[in-house]
């Protein structure tokens, strides 16, 4: 039944295309409607062949958003400037990550609901062992004497991505370029910059 054009798929062929039924039904019809003998008959498998992968539903959409954050990766902008590299990280995930900051809210609150996480745990799961696009935009900053460490906290480092995060999910939109602008200039830069 593992078959796309008569040949049998394996590995990471087989891998991807059972995440992208995954990720396709979860974005239709939600976590609650999302089973997976749905996900199996989309991807032209069978449910055991889901099964010794993903133990469970939850898993499989864990899997799911990771193979799709995985697919179109952020890449760490290297202006040579603070302000410049925070700008344009911003941007960049403005415009590729509203649709699945969406899809976060929209389709995945069964999912918080079911197992009693929450959207920071998930995106806790997605960074897992993976330093944050910020921190290597701080570190190298450091570097060059743009940033004083002394005020540097966890939390200062994560501020413009979490204070961008809230505005994409409490508006499940874009978020304007001069709100970009003024997270960079009017709050982020002045905490950090000597």
């Amino acid at each position: 039944m593992e078959t796309t054009t008569g040949r049998r798929r394996r590995g990471a062929a087989l891998e991807g295309a059972l995440l992208d039924a995954a990720w396709d039904e979860l974005t239709e019809r939600g976590y609650e409607l999302l089973s997976l003998e749905t996900v199996a008959e989309r991807a032209n498998t069978s449910k055991p062949v889901l099964y010794r992968r993903w133990p469970n539903k939850a898993d499989l959409v864990r899997a799911a958003l990771r193979h799709v954050v995985e697919r179109d990766p952020i890449a760490v902008p290297d202006t040579g400037k603070l302000r410049d590299d925070v700008i344009a990280l911003l941007r960049q995930v403005n415009e590729r990550r509203v649709g699945l900051a969406s899809a976060l809210v929209a389709q995945l609150a069964d999912l918080y609901r079911a197992t009693g996480t929450s959207i920071d745990d998930l995106r806790a799961t997605l960074a897992a062992g993976q330093r944050s696009a910020m921190e290597e935009i701080v570190e190298r900053a450091v570097e060059r004497g743009e940033i004083d460490p002394a005020r540097l906290t966890p939390r200062v480092i994560r501020l413009p991505e979490d204070l961008f995060r809230h505005e994409l999910l409490m508006t499940s939109r874009a978020v304007p370029d001069a709100d970009v602008v003024e997270i960079v200039d009017t709050i982020f830069l002045p905490l950090v910059t000597r």
